[in-house]
């Protein structure tokens, strides 16, 4: 199916065919790229530029550049534009303007990728489904989902995230939801906001981009939870909180090994649903994200059915049996809040020993060490039975609990992997969690290659 033709690409970007030609994809890298895709050369670590002939040569319809770049002939199909990232905003305004799909897009501090995992899967049976791919919720990862948006979407779910003030209202207000969800409100990015309301402030400028009276879901019994509502209140949104005491919230949950069967009230109706995963939290966000479906349109008792089959992304909390271990790899990512859930998921599993093995949490200001050392109170640290850390901020949560508890530290992820033999044993349940430039990731592959070598 034709995604874009030469001539509505140039007329949403005011640039210049070079000759026709039609796309059915959207592609910024050349190691994925599929027949029929328009290449967007975006300058980042590598100015796309230089690719435009491996995108062409490997079946690309068209590239978008801002300059002809050396060895190319006239006629190749080529769209020209002053700037590649501007076109590819445009080209996302134009492709959310010419759908009717109604659209949700979710922000949070924990559990974005999950979350619009979460609704996408729920939707599955009513009509077209349109989600971003990975973590695409960038200012380059915004429009290029939009720009990959068919026509004929019936629904459509944007993830947007931020690292700095000011950076979520532009990409609501391309992607203009129906329904904006905020899963929490976390101390993440610490670093660039200063205190827990400022974040807040931002998460809550999703709400700006929002269609005439949108929805506003937002998380109950947090302490910003009235700056999330005044930002819902601003934008004239109704608003539906989620929570232990929201007008979306649990009735009942049930943990039985490796799911949680759950019974929830959402905005006047009574649903049960089933996760595949022991994770208490994502039984709540499975109630905010019922209660944005509700809010757009969606068939209810048909998305809470089409929960049992969603499954936790990989490395955000998804369960393996490894040799001879339980894993959860929850390496992509780490925050407090995020890793006391993780810590939650952990304990409620059935195991010999509870281990963790855990690295720095990143970008949290200047309590970072105070808020390491602060997860040794964790309730469900206390039924931890080792735990193995990397970093030197992770050093500080060590320090802190009873020297029978404490593993391996190491200064890092690399120095720990390379000790795996000495980190777990069989019958354990593991626990692999830390910010994503930790690497701790590292010891997830380490025990999968010990695994491999095992079975070889």
């Amino acid at each position: 199916m034709t995604l874009w033709t030469s001539a509505e690409a140039a007329a949403a970007t005011g640039g210049r065919a070079q000759r026709d030609w039609q796309a059915t994809g959207v592609s910024i890298d050349t190691r994925t790229i599929q027949p029929g895709d328009l290449f967007v050369a975006l300058a980042a670590a590598r100015d796309g530029h230089d690719f435009v002939a491996q995108a062409l040569y490997k079946g690309a319809s068209a590239a978008l550049v801002s300059r002809i770049p050396e060895g190319l002939t006239p006629d190749a199909p080529l769209l020209v534009v002053p700037d590649v990232l501007r076109a590819l905003e445009d080209l996302g305004r134009a492709g959310r303007a010419r759908t009717q799909a109604r659209v949700i897009a979710i922000t949070g501090s924990v559990g974005k990728t999950s979350t619009k995992d979460m609704a996408r899967v729920a939707l599955t049976g009513q009509g077209n489904i349109h989600a971003a791919e990975a973590s695409y919720n960038n200012h380059w990862g915004v429009p290029l989902t939009l720009a990959r948006m068919p026509a004929d979407t019936d629904f459509a779910i944007i993830e947007i995230g931020m690292n700095h003030p000011g950076e979520i209202a532009p990409l609501s207000r391309m992607a203009r939801p129906h329904v904006a969800m905020i899963t929490t409100v976390a101390a993440a990015h610490l670093e660039a906001f200063g205190a827990l309301g400022g974040i807040a402030h931002e998460k809550g400028a999703i709400f700006e981009g929002l269609q005439p009276v949108g929805h506003a879901i937002i998380p109950e019994d947090l302490s910003v939870t009235q700056i999330l509502r005044d930002c819902a209140d601003r934008a004239g949104a109704v608003v539906v909180g989620f929570g232990e005491h929201g007008m979306a919230r649990p009735l009942r949950t049930q943990l039985t090994e490796g799911t949680l069967a759950c019974r929830a009230r959402i905005t006047g109706d009574t649903v049960d649903f089933t996760l595949t995963t022991t994770g208490r939290h994502f039984a709540m966000n499975a109630v905010g994200v019922l209660a944005a479906l509700s809010a757009a349109g969606a068939d209810l008792p048909a998305a809470a059915a089409a929960l049992a089959n969603w499954q936790p992304p990989a490395g955000r909390g998804a369960v393996e049996d490894v040799a001879g271990i339980r894993l959860i790899d929850d390496a992509y990512n780490a925050n407090p809040t995020s890793l006391a859930a993780g810590l939650e998921t952990l304990v409620g599993l059935k195991g010999a020993r509870y281990v963790a093995i855990l690295g720095d949490m990143l970008e949290l200001g200047s309590e970072e060490f105070a808020m390491h050392r602060a997860l040794a109170d964790d309730p469900a640290m206390a039924r931890v039975d080792l735990v193995h850390a990397a970093g030197p901020r992770m050093k500080h949560l060590y320090d802190a609990l009873p020297a029978s508890r404490r593993g391996v530290w190491t200064e890092s992820a690399a120095d720990l992997a390379s000790r795996v033999n000495e980190l777990v044993a069989p019958g354990d349940v593991v626990l692999v969690k830390g910010s994503k430039s930790s690497r701790i990731s590292m010891v997830v592959q380490a025990l999968r290659a010990r695994a491999a070598q095992e079975k070889g």
